[in-house]
């Protein structure tokens, strides 16, 4: 408590960083209380500024850097301070990797028993090239000295951050958004009014590596589009690659970009993307890796730990449009999988039957699916779970735990859900081992594979 009522903001003080943390900022400890500082790397000395002291830890900032991490960098992007959507862009690449691996092992000491020395953990697989990589925009949209924008939020804030150009995009994206914004400002169509309840919100743009296809989808607070076919043709005119514009209404305030309704404006229902020796249709809602040159090296990673035998049995859990289900399925016997967004499981079914994979796949929760599917008979050999950022839920972990496949692939995006999941699975199951797969370079985010098995009753 002491210390608490001697730090105040404002105040500076030394600090050495110890770490990363899990959204990339740096960690260090002044007088046992952890400190979080953005920017500042670990073996960094340097005098921070107090900007929120909280009874558990301090928000500070960097005042100055003595003594300077040998693997920083200058960042390439203009913006990079002010935008938020990259956190590592001012550490070489190389020790991005290894920083990613060390907030793995970290999220497992914290959240499990495990002793992470024992564990297989092996080192991040990279890219050769980190920039250009994502394949969709979400950009939030908003009017700042009468002009129209388009960008994101500074995290934590309601502070808009227009972006004309993002490094880690495909190129195609920015031009289609900045002609999005053009046309907005052309044809006098709104942007979203939280006083009307309408107008433009968010512009998607998602784009094929392989095919060159690109949907661009407008999402606004209302049924309202005004000129909705004019815009949709003038935007394929300009941009012959969009192949795809759609219009989906999200009514509210959500955190949630995307609403229940979806509607083809012009062109497409969706796009096609190529994977390996697959190809997807992608629908506006439907999941699908924003990093598809490192999305082949992660379902690589799936396979060979799944390592499906013929004759086996797999379930696909938060299966979105079957990539996952249908790159390692080949030599299953059957291919069944779920998902709780009925047009994934619509796009999921035609790349089934486009690829000849016997398949089936529902609709709902996999705790709905996999016990029923027990009490017809069928158990899956081979179970793999791709879930969003809050990990398992805790129904479906129960579930596995009853249901008891063979073998347990665990596909995360989040070290710190994935690591209370495993200790939940631990009385049933045990880690083979892990592998960190870089899917979104200059930020703190990190993949993970992990193979479990099955314990000896």
């Amino acid at each position: 408590m002491k210390n608490d009522i001697e730090m105040k903001a404002g105040q500076t003080f030394p600090l050495t960083i110890k770490r990363l943390g899990i959204n990339g900022e740096g960690v260090g400890y002044f007088k046992r209380k952890a400190v979080f500082v953005p920017g500042a790397l670990p073996g960094e000395e340097i005098t921070a500024e107090a900007v929120k002291v909280q009874p558990k830890f301090t928000e500070a900032r960097v005042k100055k850097i003595r003594k300077k991490s040998p693997h920083r960098v200058s960042a390439p992007c203009p913006i990079y301070e002010q935008c938020g959507g990259c956190q590592l862009q001012h550490l070489d690449y190389s020790a991005q990797l290894d920083e990613k691996r060390a907030i793995l092992v970290q999220a497992l000491e914290r959240y499990t028993s495990f002793n992470t020395a024992n564990l297989d953990i092996k080192e991040t697989i990279g890219m050769d090239n980190p920039w250009n990589y994502r394949n969709k925009a979400q950009f939030q949209t908003g009017i700042r000295d009468g002009k129209i924008i388009a960008g994101l939020y500074v995290p934590n804030s309601n502070r808009l951050v227009n972006i004309e150009e993002c490094i880690v995009q495909r190129p195609v994206i920015n031009e289609i958004i900045e002609v999005v914004r053009q046309l907005l400002k052309d044809l006098a169509i709104p942007v979203y009014s939280a006083k009307k309840k309408s107008g433009v919100k968010t512009i998607v743009v998602r784009a094929g590596f392989e095919t060159g296809e690109v949907q661009a989808v407008v999402v606004t607070g209302s049924n309202d589009f005004p000129k909705a076919s004019l815009f949709a043709d003038e935007l394929m005119k300009r941009k012959p690659a969009v192949k795809s514009v759609v219009h989906n209404i999200n009514p509210g305030k959500t955190h949630l970009v995307f609403g229940d309704e979806t509607k083809r404006i012009a062109g497409n229902e969706s796009i096609a993307e190529k994977l390996g020796d697959f190809e997807y249709d992608l629908s506006a809602r439907a999941f699908f890796q924003l990093n598809p040159v490192q999305t082949v090296k992660l379902y690589d990673e799936v396979k060979r730990a799944a390592n499906v035998q013929p004759g086996d049995k797999v379930a696909d859990a938060y299966c979105g449009s079957g990539t996952i289900g249908l790159w390692i399925g080949s030599e299953a016997s059957e291919v069944r999988g779920m998902d709780t967004v009925a047009e994934s499981i619509a796009d999921a079914r035609a790349n089934a039957k486009k690829y000849g994979v016997k398949a089936a796949y529902e609709t709902g929760p996999a705790e709905k699916w996999l016990p029923k599917w027990k009490q017809q008979g069928w158990v899956p050999d081979v179970l793999v779970t791709d879930p969003p950022r809050t990990g398992l839920d805790r129904k479906l972990i129960q579930t596995i735990k009853e249901v008891k496949p063979k073998t347990l692939i665990y596909v995360s995006c989040n070290p710190s859900t994935l690591a209370k999941d495993l200790a939940e699975l631990a009385s049933v199951y045990k880690i083979e081992h892990i592998q960190p797969v870089d899917m979104f370079p200059q930020t703190a985010h990190v993949e993970c594979v992990v193979k479990l098995y099955l314990k000896c009753n």
